[in-house]
Formats: structure tokens, sequence, C-alpha cells
């Protein structure tokens, strides 16, 4: 009974952020060298002829990995409000992450009762204490009640790819 065990291909895992490269973007409306940026300004403002508003930019990322945190954030809220299924996070989280994960799906902090509430997420706080590894919490509001998320994605050594490792919820 020596028969040969051969592995089949499992299937192609997609990962949760394509890479980003670290080349930014073009700048859309390139202002010339040595000019000064236009401010922007609010429709009030111009029908009124007052004075400009403030240019708007955004707060920059201390981590880099924002989009990241703000998507899975996202992802997360879904599945613990039960509009997603867990086990569609399952490949982006860790053993012990899923199990967390999982125990909070079933005492659903995040479960709408009685009328159904749209979540709104806040602004979604990251931080990086080590390399490969990131920290984040967000605000959720539903409806009257708020609740606060945090999480920890960590890199995957062999992979690269980003899975969760904790999870919580209050």
């Amino acid at each position: 009974m020596t028969e040969q065990l051969t592995r089949t291909p499992g299937p192609r895992i997609r990962p949760l952020v394509h890479p980003v490269h670290a080349a930014r973007r073009p700048v859309r409306h390139p202002h010339p060298v040595g000019e000064a940026a236009r401010t922007v300004r609010s429709p009030r403002a111009a029908c009124e002829g007052g004075r400009p508003a403030r240019p708007r930019s955004v707060a920059p990322s201390r981590t880099g990995h924002s989009d990241l945190a703000t998507r899975f954030a996202r992802r997360l809220v879904e599945v613990l409000c039960g509009v997603r299924p867990v086990h569609q996070l399952q490949r982006h989280t860790t053993l012990p992450g899923f199990h967390q994960l999982a125990a909070l799906t079933r005492s659903g902090p995040l479960r709408p009762r009685g009328r159904s509430w749209q979540p709104r997420l806040g602004h979604v706080h990251d931080s990086a204490p080590v390399p490969g590894a990131v920290e984040a919490c967000v605000r959720v509001e539903l409806g009257p009640r708020h609740h606060m998320l945090a999480f920890r994605l960590e890199l995957h050594t062999r992979t690269g790819q980003w899975q969760c490792a904790a999870v919580e919820a209050r």
C-alpha cells in the first residue's frame, strides 16, 4: 500500500487589497513650478464675493496603510452587523482571529435590534507598532448607539497577505 500522494492546487485566494507601489499617482492638474496652489472656494463664497475658503487637503496617514485598514473595517462591520457571512473573512484572518470574530458574531454587539439601522463608520485611526503589523480602531454608529471596533492586521511572512490577528468590539 504505497500510494503516492499528490497535492492538488487549491483555489487561488485573492488578496484583500492590491499592493500599493511606491510611485505616486500623477497629479491631475499640476501647477507650474513656483506658482502657488489655487484655493478652493465654496459656491456660497463665489456668489457673495467673500474671502476664499482654506485649501482642502487629505490628512496624511502615519502608517501608509490607511486604505487597507479602512477597507478591512468596512468588511468587518458588515460581518458583525449580519450583512455579510463570517466565512467570507476566513481567508483574511488567522485562526485565533477567526475564533474571536466568530464569537463576536454570535454575541452580536453590532446587530441592530428592533429597527434596522444602516451602520456608519467614522474615521479609521491606524498605527504601526512594529513593521508588518497595523492596529486600527473605528467608531461605528448604529442609529442612536455608538460602538468601538479595534482590530490588528499582520503581514503573513510566507504569502505576503495581510491577515486579521485580533478583533475587539464594545
